[in-house]
């Protein structure tokens, strides 16, 4: 058996060195039109990742949840710390507030905008995280347990993902939203909408694994 599988990867090895792989005549095509042209979205990578290679990003997600489960459960065991460093000088504080403000609106911007400008769900979700991660280090960290507990963040962070694969999962049986004007907000069908569930589940999630290490490390 062993001898077989030297000769199934000698050949293997022989075929990437002789045989050519057929190269795509892109002289009168570009890529990015034939995307947009597909997609019904200005920004290509929006319509990569939400259309033609949807099935990729529905594991993507899936994988982040696997992270929060496995922060979760790595830290189970562990001891809260009685010791949490944050900003306490009145200047660094309202610095990380005003920036966090700002780094809000950029997120909400990315989210909802990311399918016509360079952007979308997962940097709307990075920059969301780093507005909640400025609140954490210069808040109480009992009071954000108690507001993350109050709107019931986590329950609406499975909610999300189960509503994200399932119209993932519609569009892949090929129904789709009518894509609408080119560049205008209302356009590229269902994107927009997958959009602003990954940016919302990957905030949650990220507020759920700052507060986890804070309050269980002493620190980010």
């Amino acid at each position: 058996m062993k001898i077989i599988y030297l000769i199934a990867g000698i050949a293997l090895f022989i075929k990437i060195l002789i045989i050519v792989n057929p190269e795509l005549d892109l002289s009168q095509t570009s890529i990015v039109e034939i995307v947009v042209n597909d997609t019904g979205v200005p920004n290509a990578v929006s319509g990569i990742i939400f259309r033609n290679r949807l099935y990729d990003t529905i594991f993507e997600v899936v994988v982040f949840t696997i992270a929060i489960l496995g922060v979760q459960y790595l830290l189970a065991n562990e001891k809260v710390s009685t010791i949490v460093y944050q900003f306490t000088d009145e200047p660094s504080i309202v610095l990380a507030r005003l920036a966090s403000t700002i780094t809000a609106l950029v997120s909400i911007e990315l989210a909802i905008r990311g399918h016509l400008t360079p952007g979308g769900g997962f940097a709307a979700g990075v920059a969301a995280g780093t507005a909640i991660g400025l609140i954490v280090i210069t808040s109480s960290i009992d009071w954000m347990y108690d507001l993350y507990n109050h709107y019931q963040a986590g329950k609406w962070e499975k909610i999300i993902i189960i509503i994200f694969i399932l119209l993932a999962g519609i569009t892949l049986a090929g129904f789709e939203l009518p894509y609408g004007n080119l560049g205008s907000l209302l356009s590229g069908g269902i994107i927009p909408l997958l959009n602003i569930l990954v940016a919302l589940k990957v905030a949650l999630g990220s507020w759920l694994i700052l507060l986890l290490f804070i309050r269980y490390r002493g620190l980010l």
